[in-house]
């Protein structure tokens, strides 16, 4: 296969470098056009593929041209290329078996691709899974990917209980859990069922008190949590309504409230052999999970809860611990500001342990949960100069927008800029950047390079569900 790959003066060592790394398997052209491969524009890319005989032409990802008329005239395929020059090898290597994009930049187009092909594994393996059992439709134990328990803390003090159980299966919620607290009454357990007539998916309910147990059991499909003090009380009725169970050690062992549940006459037991939170016994508790007779119930919450760390490498980890103990639900929750994604980012570490089948490590699946941290840092080359000036501060006096103020705060999903009592919504700072400039609402440099500044930081808080204060620290 012969392949032009244009590039700039500044980049040229390392794209050169990368063809001949590839020498053996392709013959490739690198041709400088310039001192920035992102500034390669359409006529010279034509004069080039004329000159040689190209099966395709691979542009930097940088390039902001269109290329649709080049490739037409000249019959030659134009595939967008990685943004970084150091990330080309990784996108030569899988030429053969993987047509790149016309318009997405090849690592990212490759990154989608695998997590494409990853997702799409996880499924085929869940769906030729067997299972201890199922509830209500999804697979539990067994070979079964590890299911997602999400629970709704206090259910019955919910405004709107319905849109938050939509908002936590669509979270990745394979089963979702209402809590009731110690206030709650029978009729509020049954009013909380009851609201979620049009709930298809398994819903659980979280209390130890055999009444609000009695009320849930109509619908629930799961109850948590049955031990010796509950199971003379409800045991038979949780049997005969069909519902799983996860049972607890309580003044009786594990195994003991395990046999009177069974006894009972409950067909579809978890064992919660109850994971302390750090600090209270996390590593010693560990040990009582090894050889469950019955499915395991694995409450990663709890630790996430009780500890200030950033959740999305917590609950990786956990994921591996529960993977490693053969867990087949693992619980989270959200019920602090910290924890807020916490069922997303359990759901893709199940995921990540789903995939595990056949490697040493949870490495490079294709899905990860890198979020702040870079997997390899990029080493473009440095730039060039001739000279260079210390950059002075900034005056502290500020000179204001003739025009007027601009307010900028984060709305669902969208980033709010409001000018006057007219509002600009969108979901990408330069969206609304653009919006507002040709919209004739700024007029000094010093305010738009500002409203740039603020506006990226409120897409950043979308990002990565943070909070928004303009003109505060990220």
């Amino acid at each position: 296969m012969r392949i032009l790959l244009p590039t700039g003066s500044a980049t040229v060592k390392t794209v050169k470098a990368a063809a001949e790394r590839f020498s053996g398997r392709h013959e490739i052209d690198v041709a400088v056009t310039g001192e920035l491969a992102s500034f390669l524009a359409p006529g010279e890319l034509r004069r080039l593929l004329a000159a040689g005989n190209y099966d395709m032409a691979i542009v930097s990802g940088m390039c902001t041209a269109s290329f649709a008329d080049v490739e037409r005239e000249a019959g030659v395929p134009v595939y967008r290329g990685p943004r970084h020059a150091t990330d080309l090898p990784l996108v030569l290597a899988v030429l053969d078996r993987v047509t790149l994009s016309r318009t997405v930049p090849a690592d990212d187009f490759l990154a989608e691709t695998r997590r494409e092909e990853a997702c799409r594994q996880v499924a085929l393996r869940e769906a030729e899974a067997d299972a201890d059992f199922i509830i209500r439709g999804v697979k539990i134990g067994g070979g079964a990917r590890m299911k997602v328990l999400a629970e709704i803390m206090d259910a019955h003090k919910r405004e709107d209980l319905l849109a938050d159980v939509w908002q936590f299966f669509a979270a990745g919620a394979d089963i979702v859990d209402l809590g009731f607290g110690f206030d709650a009454t029978p009729e509020d357990v049954r009013r909380c069922f009851a609201a979620l007539a049009e709930v298809e998916g398994p819903l659980a309910v979280d209390t130890q008190d055999s009444r609000l147990i009695a009320a849930a059991l109509p619908r629930a499909d799961l109850v948590l949590s049955l031990h010796e003090g509950n199971i003379p009380a409800v045991g038979k009725a949780v049997a005969d309504a069909g519902a799983a169970a996860v049972v607890v050690p309580g003044e009786r062992t594990l195994e003991e409230n395990l046999a009177a549940a069974r006894a009972a006459g409950i067909a579809c037991l978890i064992a919660d052999p109850l994971l302390q939170p750090v600090g209270s016994g996390l590593v010693a508790s560990l040990s009582g999970f090894s050889g469950a007779p019955h499915p395991i119930f694995f409450g990663a919450g709890n630790v996430v809860e009780l500890l200030d760390a950033d959740s999305p490498g917590m609950n990786a980890l956990l994921a591996g611990m529960a993977y490693e103990v053969g867990a087949a639900v693992i619980f989270t929750s959200e019920h602090s500001d910290k924890t807020r994604g916490s069922i997303g980012e359990m759901r893709r570490a199940t995921g990540m342990m789903a995939l595990m089948t056949g490697r040493p490590y949870p490495k490079d699946l294709g899905i990860d949960l890198l979020v702040m941290k870079e997997k390899r840092r990029r080493r473009e080359p440095a730039l060039a100069y001739e000279g260079i000036v210390d950059a002075d501060p900034a005056p502290e006096d500020i000179v204001y927008d003739p025009l007027g103020c601009i307010r900028i705060g984060i709305e669902g999903e969208y980033i709010v800029a409001v000018h006057k009592g007219h509002a600009v919504r969108g979901r990408h700072w330069e969206d609304v950047f653009y919006t507002l400039l040709r919209d004739g609402r700024l007029s000094r440099l010093d305010h738009a390079a500002y409203l740039g500044k603020e506006l990226f930081k409120a897409e950043l808080a979308l990002r990565l569900g943070r909070s928004f204060e303009q003109d505060g620290p990220f």
